[in-house]
C-alpha cells in the first residue's frame, strides 16, 4: 500500500470561496458602511495581525515573548521619523517601520537568544523596555511626550485623494479608508502568509522544534536558525502593524508605543481565549475580546478583572482555547495544516 501526505480536506475548496466573499465584502465595505464600523473593523484587523504573529512566534516556535510591544514601537517611530525628518509618506514610511522592527529584532536577538523559556520572556520584557526609554530620548521626534503627524502629512497620503474624488468623502474621512485598506491588506496578507509556510517544510520543522528540540536537532534541523527567521518575521510584521496604528492614530510617544498592555497582554489573552498553535484562534480570540471591550470598557478595572478571569477559565477547561476544544470535538479546520497519512493506492 502507497500513502501520501495531505493537510487539506474535502471542504478546503467551499472554505477557500467562503474566505474571498468575506474578503470582497470588507474591501467593499467603504462604499456602503459608516466611518465608525471601518473604525471599529480597523482595530480588530491590527490586533488580529498582531495576534497572529505573537502566535507564530510562541505558538508555531516556541518563543513566548512579553516584548512584543518593542516592535510595535519602533515601527509607530518609523513613520513618523521618516514623514518629520525626511518628508516621506506616510504610506511609504510603513517601508521604514518595517526597516526599524527588523534592525531591532537583530539587535535584541544577540542577547535574548541566549535565554531559554521564562528567562527569555523576561528577557524580551527588559529589552523592550530599554527600547522605551531610548526612544523616549529622541527629541527630533517628540523626545518622552511624544509628537503628532504634521497635518500636511497626513493630508497628502497616498490614496487619499482619489478616495475622496470616488466616494465624496471629506480629507479626514478619506484618510480612515485608505487606513482600513492597508489594515484589511495586511491582515490577509498574513493569515495566508502563516499557513503558506505553516504547509511547507518549514513549518513541519519549526512544529517539530517546538514538540521535541532534541529529536529536531537529531534529523539535522538548526533550530537557532529557523527560531531566528521566526523572531524577525513576527517583529517585522509587528513593525508595520504598529506603524499603521499610530499612522491613522496621527499621535505617538514612548509610553503609548511600547505598551507592554496594549501590545502584548492583549494579544496574548485573545490568542490564549482562541486557540494557541492555530491560525483560527487568533480570529475567534480577537472577537471575543472586541465584544468585550465594547461590553465592559466602562467598567474600568473590573474589565480587566473579568478578562483575566475569562482568561483563568479558558486555561483551566479549554486549554488548547476555544477553537482547541471545538476543533477536537469535530475535526474541522478553516485552515488544515496538520498533516495526515492517506491511502493512495492498494498493491495485490
Amino acid at each position: 500500500m502507497r500513502y501520501r501526505v495531505q493537510t487539506g480536506h474535502g471542504s478546503s475548496w467551499v472554505v477557500a470561496l467562503v474566505v474571498l466573499v468575506i474578503v470582497i465584502v470588507f474591501a467593499a465595505l467603504p462604499f456602503f458602511g459608516s466611518r465608525s464600523l471601518m473604525q471599529d473593523l480597523f482595530f480588530v484587523f491590527t490586533m488580529l495581525t498582531l495576534a497572529q504573529f505573537w502566535n507564530l512566534l510562541a505558538g508555531y516556535g516556541g518563543l513566548v515573548s512579553v516584548g512584543q510591544q518593542m516592535f510595535v514601537g519602533a515601527g509607530a517611530y518609523g513613520v513618523f521619523a521618516a514623514a518629520i525628518l525626511w518628508g516621506i509618506n506616510p504610506v511609504a514610511g510603513l517601508a521604514v517601520s518595517a526597516l526599524a522592527a527588523l534592525v531591532l529584532a537583530l539587535v535584541s536577538a544577540v542577547f535574548v537568544f541566549r535565554l531559554n523559556d521564562a528567562y527569555f520572556a523576561i528577557g524580551t520584557w527588559v529589552v523592550a523596555e530599554v527600547a522605551r526609554l531610548s526612544f523616549a530620548q529622541w527629541k527630533a521626534v517628540g523626545g518622552g511626550t511624544g509628537t503628532s503627524l504634521p497635518r500636511e502629512a497626513r493630508r497628502n497620503m497616498w490614496g487619499t485623494e482619489w478616495v475622496e474624488e470616488v466616494t465624496g468623502l471629506r480629507a479626514a474621512a478619506a484618510m480612515d479608508v485608505v487606513s482600513y485598506w492597508l489594515a484589511l491588506g495586511l491582515v490577509v496578507a498574513t493569515i495566508g502568509g502563516i499557513y503558506w509556510l505553516m504547509r511547507r517544510r518549514t513549518g513541519l520543522a519549526l512544529a517539530a522544534m517546538r514538540d521535541n528540540p532534541q529529536a529536531a536537532a537529531s534529523v539535522g534541523l538548526d533550530a537557532r536558525r529557523i527560531k531566528l527567521a521566526v523572531y524577525v518575521i513576527s517583529a517585522v510584521g509587528a513593525g508595520i502593524a504598529g506603524g499603521l496604528i499610530f499612522m491613522q492614530n496621527g499621535r505617538v510617544s514612548p509610553d503609548s508605543a511600547f505598551s507592554v498592555i496594549d501590545w502584548t497582554a492583549y494579544v496574548i489573552f485573545i490568542v490564549v481565549i482562541g486557540g494557541i498553535g492555530t491560525i483560527e484562534g487568533p480570529i475567534i480570540g480577537v472577537i471575543i475580546f472586541f465584544l468585550l471591550q465594547s461590553l465592559l470598557a466602562d467598567l474600568g478595572t473590573w474589565y480587566l478583572m473579568v478578562l483575566g478571569f475569562l482568561g483563568i477559565l479558558v486555561m483551566l477547561f479549554a486549554p488548547r482555547g476555544l477553537w482547541g476544544l471545538i476543533s477536537g470535538r469535530t475535526g474541522f479546520a478553516l485552515f488544515p495544516i496538520q498533516r495526515r497519512l492517506k491511502l493512495k493506492e492498494r498493491e495485490d
